[in-house]
C-alpha cells in the first residue's frame, strides 16, 4: 500500500506552477543584498559606539593614575584602592582587546605617538623615545588612542669660530640708501660760423673812369651841348 502510494506522483499545487520563478530568485537575491548592507551599517556603527565607550574607559584609567599621585590620597591610605581599581579596569580593557603601548627605547612613529618635548641624552639616536607623558592604547590591530612622548635630541655642537663682519649690505632695515643721481650734463656751446672778411674797397677811378665818366647821361648831356654852340656859330 505504501510502495502505490510512494509510486504516484505528487500533485503540484495550481499556484506553485503560476509563479515566475525568475522573477522570484532576482527578488530573493534583492533582499538578501539588502538584508547584508543593513547587517554591515549595524555593525559599524555598533563598532564605532564600542571604539567611543572604550575611550572613555582609557580617560578614565588617566583619571585614576593620576589620583594615585595625589600625595594627600595616599596619607589617607586610598592609593591601594585606587590602584586596584586601575588594574581591574586595565583587565576589562584587555578583554576587550585594549592594551597599553611600550613605546620607551623605540624610534618615535607618527603613527603612534605624538613628540611633545624633548631632552639631551648623548648616548641616544636622536628622537628615541625617552619618556611617555600620556600612554598610547592598541585596539586589536587599531590605534585607539596615540600616546605622547618626550624623544631624545642631540648635544648642541661646539660653537664655531666669529664670522668677520663684513661690509654691511646696502638696503639693511634701518640703514640708508645710497642712489647715485644721474650727474647733469651741459650742452656744448654751439661754434659761430667765422666771420665774413669785409669786400676789399674799391681804387678810385681816375681820367675816363672818373666820377660821371661811366653814365650814360652825363655823356649824353655834354654831347647836346656841344651840337648846339656848333648851331649858334652857323647863324651868325
Amino acid at each position: 500500500m505504501l510502495e502505490q502510494e510512494l509510486d504516484e506522483p505528487l500533485e503540484v499545487p495550481q499556484r506553485a506552477l503560476e509563479v515566475d520563478l525568475a522573477q522570484a530568485f532576482s527578488q530573493l537575491l534583492f533582499r538578501a543584498s539588502l538584508l547584508q548592507r543593513l547587517r554591515g551599517d549595524e555593525a559599524r556603527a555598533a563598532r564605532a559606539a564600542q571604539r567611543e565607550l572604550l575611550g572613555l574607559l582609557v580617560e578614565v584609567d588617566d583619571a585614576l593614575a593620576a589620583l594615585g599621585l595625589d600625595q594627600e590620597l595616599v596619607l589617607l591610605g586610598r592609593g591601594s584602592g585606587i590602584d586596584a581599581t586601575r588594574r581591574r579596569l586595565l583587565g576589562k580593557l584587555a578583554k576587550a582587546g585594549v592594551r597599553p603601548m611600550r613605546l620607551e627605547g623605540l624610534a618615535a612613529d607618527p603613527a603612534l605617538s605624538e613628540i611633545v618635548g624633548g631632552e639631551v641624552r648623548p648616548g641616544l639616536e636622536p628622537e628615541t623615545v625617552v619618556q611617555t607623558v600620556v600612554t598610547g592604547f592598541f585596539w586589536n590591530d587599531e590605534v585607539l588612542r596615540r600616546a605622547q612622548v618626550v624623544v631624545a635630541t642631540p648635544p648642541p655642537g661646539p660653537a664655531g669660530p666669529p664670522e668677520a663682519a663684513g661690509p654691511p649690505e646696502a638696503g639693511g632695515p634701518g640703514e640708508p640708501v645710497a642712489v647715485e643721481l644721474p650727474v647733469a650734463v651741459d650742452p656744448p656751446a654751439a661754434v659761430a660760423p667765422p666771420a665774413a672778411a669785409p669786400p676789399a674797397a674799391a681804387p678810385a677811378p681816375t681820367g675816363a673812369g672818373a666820377p660821371g665818366a661811366g653814365v650814360p647821361g652825363a655823356r649824353k648831356g655834354g654831347a647836346g651841348a656841344a651840337a648846339g654852340g656848333r648851331r649858334r656859330r652857323r647863324k651868325r
